[in-house]
Formats: C-alpha cells, structure tokens, sequence
C-alpha cells in the first residue's frame, strides 16, 4: 500500500507529490506543505531514492502521506495514483524526467516555479531548477571540461 494511513486525509481532491529538488527549490518546505495539506486529500514526497525522500522528509519536518517502500518514483507514482482515491494527482517537479514520469503514470505535471507562483510559495535563490540529480549535476558542473 502506497498511501500511508498514520495521516489524517486533507479536504481537496488533490493527491499531491513533490519531488526532492523541488523540495530544495522552496524557501520554507514546511510552510508550504501545511498550506498544501490544506487544499489536497494527500500530500508527500516522490523521489528515486528513498533514503533521499526520507532524510528530505525528515530534515524538512515534512508531511508524508506515502509509504514508498523501496520503489522509484515510476513504481511510486503508479502505487500511490491506485492507492488514492482523488480525482487529480499533481506531481511537482523540476526536470523534463519528472514530466515523463508524470506523463506516463497518469499524474499532471508542474515545474516547481510554476506550483510556487500559483500557490504564493517563496522559491530559495539557491538550487537548479534543472538540476534532478542534485550532488552529481554539481560534481559534473566542477569537472574542467
């Protein structure tokens, strides 16, 4: 089961997932988990990792209405979508990956400055938007090529 039942369902009819580097884009996270929490059903984290997704949780103080097991965010996205009885599923990303997941798994797709602006969240001056892989893009980016 992909949704966890220890959280209390929100009111709105939004299952909501947001990946860590739109977490990392966020000047609150927090804040704008609870103000989400109050206009969707569920409402957690979606990542390829899931130490990632926990220690993003966990630092954050997140509000995590998914148990996501060992699965990627492919496997995830597909669980949780059957898990969650809401007519929408809103995956809040930063990469053209996170579109394709979106995409081929039944959710919307929305880039995080695009989310931020709408729901009046602060974006943090640091972070890629782009940049999904966080530490490797950054190692990459320092290599002298």
């Amino acid at each position: 089961m992909s949704i966890d039942g220890s959280a209390d369902p929100g009111p709105g009819d939004v299952t909501l997932a947001v990946t860590p580097s739109a977490v990392s884009r966020l000047e609150d996270p927090r804040a704008a988990f609870e103000d989400a929490a109050t206009w969707t059903h569920y409402v957690g984290v979606l990542g390829n990792h899931t130490e990632e997704v926990a220690a993003v949780v966990e630092t954050h103080d997140l509000r995590q209405d998914f148990d996501l097991g060992d699965r990627d965010i492919w496997l995830a996205a597909q669980d949780v979508r059957a898990a969650a009885d809401t007519p929408r599923y809103v995956l809040v990303g930063t990469s053209d990956e996170h579109q394709r997941v979106a995409g081929h798994t039944g959710w919307e797709f929305v880039r995080v400055t695009e989310a931020a602006e709408k729901a009046d969240w602060e974006l943090s001056d640091g972070g890629n938007e782009g940049d999904e892989e966080g530490l490797v893009a950054r190692l990459v980016a320092a290599l002298p090529f």
